[in-house]
């Protein structure tokens, strides 16, 4: 709060990035007075609120991923949050371990469940002479591949796709320890596109 108004009493800090990347992450807010630590996953933020007090008044209630439809929140996004959470640890006192054994006071809003469903992925194992094949996309212009890959061979060949028409090839290869993409046209004057890292 702040006696020229609230807009001057209102701070508003953020931090981190790509953190939709379905793994889990750390945030530990400490607050001493006017100044705040923010640490997520262990890279601490100091900054100071702004307003005239020192103290926070927190006399209605604390919302985790997200706050009811009557609330009013500082920020434009409405939107509840969408995932997972746990250890959730305020002053002390375990909430999620709370909230399971039914000995918190306030209720659970809303579609709530005590597990956390892991992405179910399915590992397949190449040896020398094995290989995935799957049907091409005829007529497409778009190529796109997703996949995640681990390997003690420093070379091998993770993808290999002919063109259409016999008008080339893309290759997705381990070269020494390196991925690289080689995209081959044959009917232009610069055939051949090779991208490493």
């Amino acid at each position: 709060s702040n006696q020229l108004g609230s807009i001057y009493g209102h701070t508003s800090v953020m931090t981190g990035s790509l953190l939709d990347d379905h793994h889990w992450h750390s945030i530990v807010i400490e607050r001493h007075g006017r100044n705040i630590n923010l640490t997520l996953d262990r890279h601490m933020q100091h900054f100071r609120t702004n307003g005239e007090f020192d103290y926070l008044d927190l006399d209605y209630e604390i919302t985790f991923g997200g706050m009811p439809f009557s609330g009013k929140p500082s920020s434009n996004s409405r939107k509840n949050f969408k995932g997972c959470m746990e250890s959730i640890n305020y002053n002390g006192n375990n909430i999620t371990d709370l909230a399971k054994r039914k000995k918190l006071e306030p209720s659970n809003v809303g579609n709530l469940s005590f597990s956390c469903v892991e992405p179910h992925a399915v590992p397949v194992f190449f040896n020398a002479t094995s290989y995935l094949e799957v049907p091409g996309r005829p007529s497409q212009d778009l190529f796109s591949v997703s996949f995640l890959f681990r390997t003690w061979n420093p070379n091998g060949l993770l993808v290999f796709s002919h063109f259409a028409d016999d008008l080339g090839n893309v290759e997705i290869d381990i070269n020494e320890g390196k991925v690289s993409v080689h995209i081959n046209v044959t009917q232009v004057k610069k055939n051949r596109i090779d991208i490493s890292s």
